[in-house]
């Protein structure tokens, strides 16, 4: 075992949620945000107030339940950027739901730009009304992008692809830029990761997390990985705002819809933002959800024999593998080696196995 490479930290905040895992690990916070602030350009932590002005009256408007739970966040940690964190999306990220001997399991990588977040991230214990979770998180961020709910269900989030204008290469930061706009000004719905999180605190089973996670209004499009703990309780969600489409088959996601759409874009999995071209970002999507779903090895055998490339990529921070029917939880954070290419594992894999029932 490498002697540089740390354990992931369990934090039990089933009293007080990410209020209290904040409190704990507020230094881990500052420590996270500075490596951000080091990987931005110079002139975004001057605009950091205002991003959190902006990023706090849009939430508020959506009528979030965690509004003042963020609220208290912000003002513990004591520096800007907080709301803005919790107003953030993320890049790329793969995932697979599969069934193995009959149980199914949820694999997946979280890609992400930013620095830091493989070496920083937590498991955070949290409860909701309908029992425990296990939440992969960090210190200040307040929604569930990735969870584990034992003896119910497990699910992840994946961006979903880019409304566009147009094909053209030199428009796409315009219209991430329009897209954005017309969310904050228009948009007051619950953003996809702050309703994951409500599910998993008011969620029995799977049916009921699948059900609230297709029927309720979401602030932007949004593709949804779940799975439960019976033999077919697989799916994957592809959400617009207020539409849902569901499969029940080929349960593999990456960052563009199943059936690719005209005026929808994948998102980009690499640094190339402005070169490349629409069908290569489409084809980017493709080539990761073939290498994943092609993977023969075994989850309870192999634990992240699938991590590899294109799935392992520039991007990649955190690789997890979730079984609610065992309540096996299983993650390896990932960071940039100097001068690398391909992130290498900063962190021991950890792998607890929680009890199906709350405490």
């Amino acid at each position: 075992m490498n002697a540089g490479l740390h354990r992931i930290s369990i934090i039990d905040a089933r009293e007080g949620g990410p209020l209290r895992h904040a409190e704990d690990c507020s230094a881990r916070a500052h420590a996270l945000r500075a490596e951000l602030l080091g990987w931005f350009p110079a002139f975004l932590p001057p605009l950091l107030p205002l991003l959190d002005t902006v990023a706090r009256q849009w939430l508020r408007r959506t009528g979030s339940p965690y509004v003042q739970e963020i609220a208290a966040i912000a003002s513990l940690l004591g520096f800007p950027g907080v709301w803005f964190l919790n107003n953030s999306y993320q890049w790329t990220c793969t995932a697979l739901a599969r069934s193995e001997n009959g149980i199914p399991w949820l694999a997946r990588t979280l890609d992400w730009p930013f620095p830091g977040l493989g070496r920083y991230v937590d498991i955070v214990q949290m409860r909701g009304p309908a029992g425990d979770f296990y939440n992969i998180s960090w210190p200040g961020y307040a929604g569930v992008l990735t969870a584990l709910a034992p003896g119910r269900f497990a699910a992840a989030i994946n961006q979903a692809p880019m409304r566009r204008r147009g094909h053209g290469r030199l428009l796409r930061l315009y219209d991430l830029a329009a897209n954005a706009i017309v969310t904050t000004l228009r948009v007051r719905d619950m953003p996809p990761d702050q309703l994951l999180r409500r599910v998993f605190e008011t969620c029995c089973n799977f049916t009921e997390a699948r059900s609230m996670l297709e029927k309720t209004p979401v602030a932007r499009p949004v593709i949804f990985t779940l799975i439960g703990c019976a033999t077919g309780e697989q799916c994957v969600i592809e959400r617009t705002e207020r539409e849902a489409k569901t499969r029940e088959y080929e349960t593999v996601a990456a960052n563009d819809w199943h059936d690719s759409r005209a005026n929808w874009e994948a998102r980009i999995g690499t640094r190339r933002l402005l070169s490349v071209t629409f069908e290569e970002a489409a084809a980017n999507s493709r080539e990761r959800c073939a290498v994943m779903s092609g993977w023969g090895g075994s989850f309870a055998h192999d634990p992240f024999g699938w991590v590899r490339p294109p799935v392992l990529n520039y991007f990649t921070r955190l690789a997890v593998e979730i079984c609610p029917a065992r309540g096996t939880l299983r993650v390896v954070g990932y960071e940039l080696p100097p001068g690398g290419e391909v992130p290498e594992p900063v962190t021991m894999p950890t792998d607890i196995t929680a009890p199906r029932a709350a405490a």
